[in-house]
């Protein structure tokens, strides 16, 4: 059984359960026993219990007092409150104690042990369980990876990939992470080899296999909407689908979801690039073309997304949307609290876009900043932060009121994040631009085999500053940085989450549209 549990039992009838208590130390359980709450209350301040069984019924200090001073000497001891009283206010005053479970007299071995198991073992036991259920997957996953042939089946490896990090999240089975992360790591290089196949041949005139993308999620996903009722689309900037799926469950009271789509970002997986395009309903080299007063290129000084409220109205323009129109961009706390402060002046609108910058800002932040590094040192926890964030933030807020109107609500992204861990070296010069996931420019020197490389962007319709302009982009888990000063930015930005090149976690992002519970 490994460490020895041990309980108090307190009863002022304790005598009278000898017989459970030889059958629990058969069990291997360790047990001590108390005849009153004064007792209970001093040997909870000199041992550490495991599980704690309590009379409700006793006579001088009460079973609920007792339990009041247990719980304020030791809070995370689990209590079982054994009772005779059936009446319900006193279940509740139990359960608002804090109980971990009650029995009601008289009660049974089995029932005991049941009852130590649920408080004791249900981790271990569900730590188990996800483990042989992993274990009976992994097979089968290798074997979706290994014949994955189009965009949907990618769709499908990656969903169910994510839906095991989060069962281990919460269930532990440490060994089974590392496999799982080994797992992904062999489904990221095929993916990449993926995209390298067919993402040029989704621009081809005639292409029938392109998955949906950046530019036409507006056109499918909001756009069709309107007209019904009012639509807010919230954009989190650099989110990705775990956490989007943390967010979700949080909204469960509030929201049922009707739609879930995920759809494929664009390359470079950037702002500047996908959500311009998501916005103008357009490729990055249209939006220069035709509106070049408002594409900012890189080497131009100057906000890259300060004309997402342009570009958003002449695409509703070219596609003869005739809504009102609002949007809004949320950047620190005070314009979040400033919203929902005035949030019925939403309600004036056929559509709301509002964009929420908060965990780009974290993303980055944990770049620059050891304290948040050390806060989102790995996947789960960086999940866990964007959890606490979401919970306690002005967005969550605006959803509750949101709740009371009669508003679909689309929640999206324009690309996710990756953790990078393996350096690759690359040379440009001073026009290169500086980003760790993609590079472009006219004179990069790299290894052809460790990058996918664009000499031709306007065959995907990315913007080139000269004839001679080309792009590449870092796959998986690798960054590029320059020889100059090579280790320094390795140890900078080594276990960094970055965006622009080519992984899942970058580039099938969600978009999911919902309803108000009622």
């Amino acid at each position: 059984m490994g460490r020895q549990i041990h309980i108090l039992w307190t009863d002022d009838e304790i005598d009278l359960l000898k017989p459970y208590i030889l059958f629990l130390e058969e069990k291997d359980y360790r047990v001590t026993t108390a005849a009153n709450g004064a007792d209970a209350i001093r040997l909870v301040e000199e041992n550490d219990f495991d599980l704690i069984f309590l009379d409700e019924n006793m006579p001088g200090i009460s079973g609920l007092e007792t339990l009041e001073r247990i719980k304020n000497i030791s809070s995370a001891t689990p209590v079982v409150m054994i009772t005779k009283n059936e009446e319900e206010d006193i279940m509740d005053e139990a359960l608002g104690s804090k109980i971990s479970d009650y029995l009601i007299k008289p009660v049974n071995p089995k029932q005991i042990l049941l009852t130590i198991k649920k408080n004791m073992d249900s981790r271990r036991l569900v730590t188990q369980k996800t483990t042989s259920s992993y274990q009976s997957q992994f097979n089968r996953i290798g074997q979706q990876i290994n014949t994955a042939a189009n965009f949907q089946d990618w769709v499908e490896i990656y969903s169910r990939l994510i839906y095991w990090e989060r069962e281990f999240d919460t269930s532990g089975a440490e060994g089974m992470e590392e496999v799982l992360k080994l797992q992904k790591v062999e489904a990221n290089n095929e993916f990449a080899r993926f995209i390298r196949t067919h993402y040029e041949g989704w621009f081809s005139r005639g292409a029938t296999q392109a998955p949906l993308m950046s530019p036409r999620i507006f056109e499918e996903k909001v756009f069709p909407l309107l007209g019904r009722e009012k639509v807010m689309v919230i954009i989190i900037d650099n989110l990705r689908y775990d956490q989007w799926k943390i967010i979700e469950q949080e909204m469960g009271g509030l929201f049922r979801t009707d739609e879930e789509t995920m759809f494929l970002s664009i390359l470079p997986t950037a702002t500047q690039y996908a959500r311009n395009a998501m916005f103008a309903g357009m490729m990055p080299s249209e939006i220069q073309s035709k509106f070049p007063r408002l594409w900012i290129d890189e080497s131009d000084e100057g906000g890259k997304n300060a004309h997402e409220e342009e570009l958003c109205r002449k695409q509703m323009q070219r596609l003869g949307i005739k809504a009102s129109f609002n949007y809004e961009k949320i950047n620190n706390q005070r314009a979040g609290k400033k919203l929902v402060e005035h949030y019925r002046d939403l309600l004036n609108f056929d559509l709301n876009v509002l964009v929420y910058n908060f965990v780009d800002m974290l993303s980055h932040a944990r770049t620059e900043m050891d304290m948040i590094r050390e806060l989102a040192y790995d996947e789960s926890s960086y999940r866990s932060l964007v959890h606490s964030w979401f919970q306690h933030s002005y967005l969550y807020e605006l959803l509750k009121q949101v709740t009371q109107h009669e508003i679909r609500l689309v929640i999206t992204t324009d690309h996710g994040a990756v953790r990078v861990t393996n350096p690759v070296k690359v040379i440009g010069d001073r026009s290169t631009s500086v980003n760790l996931r993609y590079k472009q420019g006219k004179n990069l020197n790299y290894n052809p085999k460790e990058v996918y490389e664009i000499q031709r962007p306007d065959q995907i319709f990315l913007p080139k500053s000269n004839v001679s302009t080309g792009y590449i982009f870092a796959q998986n888990n690798d960054f590029l940085v320059y020889p100059n000063n090579y280790n320094h930015f390795v140890n900078m930005y080594r276990n960094t989450f970055q965006h622009g090149g080519i992984s899942m976690e970058e580039m099938l992002i969600p978009v999911s549209i919902l309803s108000p519970v009622r």
